[in-house]
């Protein structure tokens, strides 16, 4: 799913215009003057399920009417948040409940910053957004999407957030995994598996062991962060929430329309999944999507091997790349030292291979470590040379565990929904080869934290089905999170419109501030939305921007 190089490596590792909403099984009326009181007999479905979680002294008559009236300290933002100061950003903690099924018990703070409408003549509200994960943060995300929203931004305080538990919010932390052991000299695909379970044992022992986490990690959920987003809004005292939200962002933000679909604003969905389907599921499915865009990088590399190298034909260079694994499966490739095994390579293969415009990183990755496989390689290349330093990053083992807790936690879509037995997880590897040889084992393998987790999910996956208006945008040739999910998903929610691109990539919306070439008409679409709130009258699909490969250096 498309967030910070970081994240994206350790998980590889409404209706419009009325007054009220249901924030945790009440309903929040917000006056216009910004009082608020409550309603018994909401219809909405944000009501969350009973629980006992409660520690410190507990408050049986607080209710989230209360949360709501709560009054922020806005003031500097964390030092380290440097674009957010230079842009005039604000920031505070929001209170909200740990378990909204007991307002009265323990609280938890939501880190969020404000950037005020430029217009505040033409003002149409609050805008929110999320990056993707699950565990992505984004108290800085709504800032940089400004560029892409251009003019369309000056209407709207930009709010950002840390979902619960993560970045500047409460957080939770797991006990350190330690030194990793390297993998051995020789080995094999199954102790190659074996060893991703052990990891995955110990990674829930150490989150679930830690602290207080095992009262926390219950009530990290997607519907918890939609209860969360929510609660944003009422103590701001707007009656709607805008957003944008891209792939895991996305799916959440189809689950904030689901749940409060009377406070649903202009909603934006960039690259959402099947809502019929659990996260493995969505792995799983990635798996061919994946390898049909080796093929097309094939093509491409093998117009270049005066460079690269790596094959005159497509097929030589796909059987450059499964050599390459099939030795790895046996030995390790070494690197400067560093043992790199076929299950982190095939890792690795999969990050460039979403955008197009990835095509001479994922050559130059692939040549390197095929030299690297022959005892050939005197030095690593730039490429390369990234990827080595993101594993050596003590990042890494956070965004880790940002995208475990939400994934065990969730009792189904958009996160959860992991197989118990490991044997699982290693048949469906094993089988997958035949049609799937490269990508097949890394996403049906993978084998999740959640697999041992102790505690079970407080609520089942979110059921999506509503006609709230809102823009759906997706990649035809997105092979991170297929296009038929997004289908499924625009089945489900009959009052969107979506925007398709025939391109090879992850995220369709400003992609311009990823570096990669813009989709003028989806960057339009969007704007004129966010502007005015005009959705497309149809569905609609944009040109590709030209030309659609990359040119070798």
């Amino acid at each position: 799913m498309r967030v910070a190089p970081t994240a994206t490596a350790g998980l590889a590792l409404a209706v419009l215009l009325s007054g009220a909403v249901s924030v945790g099984g009440v309903s929040v009326r917000t006056a216009p003057a910004g009082a608020v009181s409550v309603e018994a007999g909401s219809t909405d479905t944000g009501s969350a399920s009973t629980g006992s979680s409660r520690t410190g002294p507990a408050e049986p008559s607080r209710n989230i009417a209360d949360f709501a009236r709560q009054r922020l300290a806005w003031g500097a933002c964390p030092a380290e948040q440097r674009e957010l100061t230079e842009a005039g950003a604000r920031c505070a903690e929001v209170t909200v409940p740990l378990d909204y099924a007991e307002p009265g018990g323990r609280t938890i703070r939501i880190a969020v910053s404000r950037i005020e409408a430029r217009s505040p003549e033409g003002r149409s509200g609050i805008l929110l957004s999320n990056p993707g994960g699950p565990g992505g943060t984004g108290l800085a995300y709504t800032l940089a999407l400004r560029p892409a929203l251009g003019d369309a931004a000056d209407r709207y305080d930009l709010i950002g957030f840390d979902p619960r538990f993560l970045g500047g919010s409460t957080p939770v932390s797991c006990a350190p995994a330690g030194p990793p052991a390297p993998p051995p000299e020789v080995t094999s695909a199954r102790q190659d598996f074996e060893r991703s379970v052990r990891s995955a044992r110990d990674t829930a022992r150490r989150c679930q062991d830690q602290g207080d986490n095992a009262e926390l990690l219950p009530h990290a959920s997607t519907r918890n962060v939609a209860r969360d987003m929510d609660l944003i809004r009422a103590v701001l005292g707007e009656r709607r929430l805008s957003f944008y939200g891209v792939s895991y962002g996305a799916d959440l933000g189809a689950v904030y329309t689901q749940l409060f679909p009377r406070r649903t604003g202009r909603m934006v969905i960039d690259s959402g999944t099947d809502p019929a389907a659990t996260q493995y599921e969505l792995f799983q499915r990635s798996g061919a999507p994946a390898e049909s865009g080796l093929d097309e990088w094939a093509v491409w590399a093998a117009r270049h091997h005066g460079t690269y190298r790596l094959g005159r034909t497509p097929g030589q260079v796909r059987a450059a790349v499964q050599g390459l694994l099939d030795r790895a499966e046996r030995r390790p490739v070494v690197v400067t030292g560093q043992r790199l095994d076929a299950p982190l390579l095939r890792m690795l293969l999969k990050q460039p291979v979403q955008h197009e415009e990835n095509d001479p990183v994922l050559a130059a990755l692939v040549r390197d470590l095929v030299d690297a496989s022959h005892g050939e390689l005197t030095a690593p290349g730039p490429e390369l040379e990234s990827f080595l330093r993101l594993l050596a990053s003590p990042e890494l083992d956070g965004a880790m565990t940002g995208g475990a807790i939400y994934m065990c936690g969730d009792g189904g879509w958009p996160a959860g929904g992991w197989p118990k037995a490991p044997g699982t997880y290693w048949r469906n590897s094993v089988h997958s080869r035949a049609t799937q040889p490269v990508f097949g084992p890394y996403v049906n393998g993978m084998i999740a934290p959640c697999a041992f987790w102790d505690t079970e999910p407080r609520e089942p996956g979110t059921a999506v089905a509503n006609d709230v208006p809102l823009l759906m945008l997706h990649a035809r040739r997105d092979n991170n999170v297929p296009y038929e999910g997004a289908l499924a998903l625009h089945r489900r929610l009959t009052g969107s419109r979506l925007v398709t691109t025939d391109l090879r990539t992850h995220g369709v919306y400003g992609r311009a501030t990823d570096g990669h070439r813009p989709v003028p008409c989806a960057d339009r679409t969007v704007n004129t939305y966010f502007r005015d709130g005009t959705l497309p009258p149809t569905n609609t699909t944009c040109a590709p921007p030209k030309p659609t490969t990359p040119s070798a250096p």
